[in-house]
Order: structure tokens, then C-alpha cells, then sequence
């Protein structure tokens, strides 16, 4: 038997709505947040997410791990530094990239764990 899972009334809980709208974080944050989840959306950027949560690596290592050229990884980085999920040290001429900080891997890591439950 199929479960309805809509309300079949019209009562609305004002209460509870102006209780949620007080705590309601600005649109703009809403739009951030979205381009943040944007870039989980590939997944080439998670496959060098996951690879830099082990442990920091550059472009051409990346390249390596994932059989596509350094000009992809390079595309893909640059958009990944752009949402500050990963930040770069040049070490001589080698650029290593890590994730930008714990949030980051935080999220990487809920994400694993959500779907493996």
C-alpha cells in the first residue's frame, strides 16, 4: 500500500513558519552554498579531491593517478581553487595542491560516509 506523504489539509503552522523564517540565512548564501555543491557534481574534481585528502599532489602526479591530460587537471583545479576547496604551495618549480582546510575534507568525507550507510 502506498504511503501519502503530502499533508491533506490546509492548516498552515504560523508558529513554526515564523520561527524557521527568523533563522532563514540570506539568499546569497543559498546561491554559494549551490556553487559549492556544484563542483561535487564532477567527477573528475572528485577523484582529485579524494586524492589530495590523502595527500598533497601536483598536477602531473594527478595526471597520472588519473590517466587524463595536465591541461584537464589544470581546467579542474582551477575551478576547485575557485570554490576554495583547494589551495597550492610552489615548492621550486613544482606546484603541490592540498585541500584548502578540515571543512573541506569534512564534507568530502560526509558525503562518502552518507552514501555507504
Amino acid at each position: 500500500m502506498k504511503q501519502n506523504t503530502t499533508c491533506d489539509c490546509e492548516v498552515i503552522h504560523e508558529q513554526a513558519v515564523a520561527t524557521v523564517r527568523a533563522q532563514l540565512p540570506p539568499m546569497d548564501d543559498f546561491v554559494r552554498l549551490v556553487n559549492l555543491y556544484k563542483q561535487f557534481s564532477d567527477c573528475t574534481r572528485l577523484k582529485i579531491l579524494w586524492a589530495l585528502d590523502c595527500q598533497p599532489l601536483c598536477v602531473c602526479d594527478l595526471a597520472a593517478l588519473l590517466g587524463i591530460t595536465k591541461s584537464a587537471v589544470s581546467h579542474q583545479l582551477k575551478l576547485l581553487r575557485l570554490a576554495n576547496l583547494v589551495r597550492f604551495e610552489k615548492q621550486g618549480k613544482v606546484v603541490f595542491y592540498a585541500l584548502s582546510d578540515d571543512h573541506v575534507k569534512e564534507v568530502f568525507q560526509s558525503g562518502f560516509a552518507h552514501i555507504h550507510e
